[in-house]
């Protein structure tokens, strides 16, 4: 992967319309929650870009706090015309960085692409690592994606075949 082909940096607003356009097929077909545009915009600070050298929008990740020292990989998307590329991984790897700089020690996923996870680190879980008085707190979230790392009822129907992992740093 000849990191000479395209940069990785912060997502801007002006990358957000591409980012919601690679995530809508995903979205479709259950693979990804729903954000509408605005949500998106609200969370700019948390994505991360591959562009490449003529500024096309390559593929985008984004990292999401979810308590002091835990936090999760979100809305992954590569661009259909640059798989296999390691660009995902690269991704990733940029939000692994951004963790640790925020004093985050755990990266979480719910994933259906179990073995790129793997790749990247990361390990199957069957549980909700948090201790009970961090779930209390946390179950007060209206995020779903907290939500669903809770393994809330309410979620049940957008975590179906989904694999929980987590990710030490």
């Amino acid at each position: 992967m000849p990191d000479k082909d395209f940069i990785l940096r912060p997502a801007r607003t002006s990358d957000i319309v591409a980012i919601q356009a690679m995530r809508a097929p995903l979205v479709d077909s259950n693979v990804l929650l729903q954000h509408q545009l605005v949500a998106l915009y609200e969370r700019v600070q948390e994505f991360v870009i591959a562009e490449s050298k003529d500024g096309r929008i390559l593929a985008a990740g984004a990292l999401h706090v979810m308590w002091g020292d835990l936090a999760e990989v979100r809305s992954l998307v590569v661009d259909q015309s640059a798989r296999g590329m390691g660009l995902g991984k690269a991704v990733v790897e940029a939000l692994i960085e951004r963790a640790y700089t925020l004093g985050i020690r755990r990266v979480f996923c719910l994933t259906f692409e179990v073995d790129f996870f793997v790749r990247c680190g990361f390990d199957i879980i069957s549980d909700v690592p948090v201790d009970q008085a961090t779930f209390e707190q946390m179950v007060q979230s209206a995020d779903d994606g907290i939500a669903e790392f809770l393994d809330l009822a309410r979620v049940k129907e957008n975590t179906l075949g989904n694999t929980r992992m987590l990710r030490l740093l």
